[in-house]
């Protein structure tokens, strides 16, 4: 069968793979994994048990720095780790030093860049970029080809609609001052937000609130509010019987 596995890769009982995989040296696959076809896994990755790869899949891939990049590169990355019952979907690409935590779903031609870390049982969108140095919460769930920028927190059970796109230089890349006021966005536990929103650098979305669909959001959400508009502004309380807490799931 056409692949190639190196020697020092170590892959459990159990997991079957397709035609044209590549696995590099010292990764380590678990137990009754799935891995489909034209799947490459980079040197040191590690994958936990009952793992699904699609086809197509990437993972451990280095981070490369374009030419004209104000970026450094970060050559002591740790290797990517996915952990067990994780789904990774056709032609999608994982960094080295990210981190999946058992039971993420990473839908087909999603992106999660490194050092960032994706919490229990989230969902991870078709077409959705989380970028490098994020935290994503558990059972989160970011919708097709929204956008999460670097250095932004999203914690537990935030909702992130299609085409949301989050921001994260005030300075639109002119001047060297903006390298000193780099900050993604954080959305509290229990967050939303709606279809096609923007969300301005540093903004925090308080906890059990509401951004409306197409609101761009310039400062910080309270609390179980709603807001909506452009620039967007406090419109009414979230409704009780749609606070995380009454919602009865088990773990919230």
């Amino acid at each position: 069968m056409d692949r190639w596995i190196h020697e020092s890769a170590r892959i459990g009982p159990g997991t079957e793979m397709g035609y044209g995989v590549v696995i590099e040296e010292g990764v380590e696959v678990g137990r009754d994994c799935l891995i489909g076809h034209n799947v490459v896994i980079r040197r040191d990755t590690r994958i936990g048990d009952g793992v699904r790869i699609d086809d197509g899949a990437v993972l451990g891939k280095f981070p490369s720095k374009g030419a004209i990049s104000v970026l450094r590169p970060d050559p002591d990355l740790p290797p990517l780790e996915v952990g067990e019952g994780c789904i990774i979907g056709a032609c999608a690409v994982i960094y080295r030093g990210a981190v999946l935590e058992p039971r993420v779903f990473v839908a087909d031609l999603a992106t999660v860049r490194e050092r960032t870390t994706v919490g229990e049982g989230t969902i991870v969108g078709r077409g959705v970029t989380v970028e490098n140095r994020c935290r994503v919460g558990r059972f989160c769930k970011l919708e097709t080809e929204c956008y999460i920028t670097a250095y932004s927190v999203l914690e537990d059970w935030v909702f992130v609609a299609p085409q949301v796109t989050t921001t994260n230089d005030k300075f639109l890349g002119r001047t060297k001052e903006r390298l000193q006021h780099f900050r993604g966005v954080t959305v509290r536990r229990g967050g939303r937000i709606g279809a096609g929103a923007v969300v301005l650098p540093g903004v925090e979305v308080g906890e059990d609130a509401l951004v409306a669909a197409g609101a761009v959001v310039t400062k910080d959400v309270p609390p179980r509010k709603v807001v909506k508009g452009v620039p967007a502004a406090v419109w009414k309380d979230v409704p009780e019987e749609q606070l995380l807490e009454n919602q009865g799931w088990e773990g919230v």
